[in-house]
């Protein structure tokens, strides 16, 4: 019985301590930058040794891993709360992806997902991080077509297109110099394409 709460003890330290280096490096990342943070800048944000970091992460870029799973796991809540408040399902579908467009006005998710991923995780890592937000497109995709929303068709390639759009729609805003503007115009345009796949 001792030694089972032990080892109980002893996970819950782990997951406290992996959810502290997680939380500073997000803090870290969003502000900084990923090139400019430092694992000895992570362990002071988050109270542990430099070895506690390397205890857990064989390195900055798995840290920066597990942060930007976190940032796709905390996108797929309001994308999939927004689905939800829309009874047609092709309303739901659009609803979502203009959810994401709006959660990626949030400066951090900005510096981390469309800014660093790509130098830090390569096309493929980042690709595969994603593929929780990608299955929704498709599961969504066929519920449409299911109720004649839109026509049939494989819902992989469509979804891959449309994600594809909506990232690089974001990484535009990102940049942008009038971030409110390009959001706007992204928002209508992304109405406009999407009211065009609706059968009439």
């Amino acid at each position: 019985m001792a030694s089972r709460t032990a080892r109980r003890t002893q996970a819950e330290r782990t997951e406290a301590t992996t959810a502290a280096l997680v939380d500073a490096a997000r803090q870290l990342f969003a502000e900084q930058g990923y090139d400019a943070t430092s694992l000895d800048a992570v362990a002071a944000r988050a109270k542990v040794t430099k070895g506690a970091v390397y205890h857990h992460f064989d390195g900055k870029r798995r840290l920066f891993e597990a942060v930007f799973t976190g940032e796709v796991e905390r996108l797929a809540n309001p994308l999939s709360d927004a689905y939800r408040r829309k009874k047609d399902p092709w309303d739901g579908f659009s609803a979502a992806c203009r959810a994401f467009l709006d959660e990626c006005l949030e400066p951090g998710l900005q510096r981390i997902v469309l800014r660093d991923a790509f130098t830090a995780l390569g096309w493929d890592e980042m690709r595969r991080l994603e593929q929780p937000l990608l299955d929704l497109m498709e599961s969504a995709i066929i519920r449409a077509a299911d109720a004649g929303r839109i026509a049939r068709r494989p819902a992989g390639p469509l979804a891959h297109f449309l994600f594809g759009a909506i990232c690089e729609t974001a990484m535009v805003v990102a940049r942008a110099e009038d971030q409110s503007g390009a959001h706007r115009q992204a928002v209508i345009e992304l109405g406009r394409v999407l009211d065009g796949l609706v059968i009439s």
